[in-house]
């Protein structure tokens, strides 16, 4: 094969999986419908089972449920038939994914899923295999054909399954009217969580603040923010609060020259600085350094400063 030919494989291969997505909007009836219904009723858990491949779309399935506001967890069927069938309760979903319908690892647990009381979602791409039948409802994740060449690794098909969990995900999270703070709350390690959940005390430093008097000179300054390693010195004004940026530092020198080291904090610091109660959000804080254009900001707590914010 030529690089051209790598190229027209891969072309090949996002023309048909693109194809089978889009083949599932007609697919749907009102099992869908029915199914979304059933996950929002529920008092339990949305519990997804498949195995091999269609497994490991299950586990990535039962992840975005969890994180976007439906309660949900992979499980392996083996394993559910040697014991782990103790979790499910008669209040879960049970979501059942085998693309021949006939997996006998997924099957084999239909008995018990009956005699526990359990909804089952059935998807499959085949509305006439066993699962498909013994499900309250079906979701069909059938494809012309897969991408593989051989029409043995299942390619097509995977990426199918994938979508209509995508599919499921997303329409419960506009039922639910879920929320950003909602998705911040189960990322809390995210960059999202940290925005949203976070506040300024969570995250200012504390130590070694830079201070400085307003008679300080230039050497004492620069020599304070080196120990402080946060690129301003904060004023004690008799008047209030004063805020030098090594940036104010450098504009000093380029407009006075040598006699830059005769001027002293007063003569240039800033006499308004932003400051923020430890309270605020970070996402609000943020916003407020990128409103303003500046880098730091100065927490405020009963007439003391006890803080500073960076991003």
């Amino acid at each position: 094969m030529t690089a051209h030919d790598y190229i027209s494989s891969a072309k090949r291969v996002f023309a048909l999986e693109s194809s089978a997505i889009a083949a599932l909007a007609s697919a749907l009836d009102d099992d869908y419908a029915q199914a979304i219904a059933r996950i929002l009723e529920t008092r339990g858990r949305v519990i997804v089972c498949g195995m091999g491949k269609s497994g490991i779309i299950g586990k990535k399935i039962a992840a975005t449920f969890a994180s976007t506001g439906t309660p949900a967890f992979f499980m392996h069927p083996g394993e559910a038939y040697h014991g782990d069938l103790g979790m499910v309760t008669s209040d879960d979903v049970f979501l059942a994914i085998s693309n021949s319908g006939e997996t006998h690892e997924v099957v084999q647990l239909l008995p018990f899923l009956r005699n526990n009381h359990n909804f089952v979602i059935a998807m499959t791409g085949n509305r006439e295999s066993t699962l498909a039948r013994a499900g309250h409802c079906h979701l069909d994740i059938g494809v012309e054909k897969e991408a593989c060449p051989l029409q043995l690794a299942p390619t097509a098909s995977t990426t199918a399954t994938l979508a209509m969990g995508d599919a499921l995900a997303v329409t419960l999270m506009e039922a639910r009217d879920f929320k950003p703070e909602g998705f911040a709350r189960f990322h809390p390690g995210g960059s999202l969580g940290r925005r949203l959940l976070s506040t300024v005390g969570d995250e200012m430093v504390r130590d070694k603040l830079p201070f400085v008097g307003p008679d300080a000179k230039v050497t004492e300054i620069v020599s304070e923010m080196t120990r402080g390693s946060l690129g301003i010195a904060i004023v004690r004004d008799e008047t209030g609060w004063g805020l030098i940026t090594d940036g104010d530092v450098r504009r000093l020198i380029e407009v006075h020259g040598p006699h830059a080291f005769e001027k002293c904090a007063r003569d240039f610091m800033s006499r308004e600085p932003t400051m923020v109660s430890p309270a605020t959000r970070v996402q609000d804080a943020l916003a407020l350094l990128d409103q303003r254009r500046i880098t730091s900001l100065l927490v405020f707590e009963h007439q003391q400063i006890v803080g500073v914010f960076k991003k």
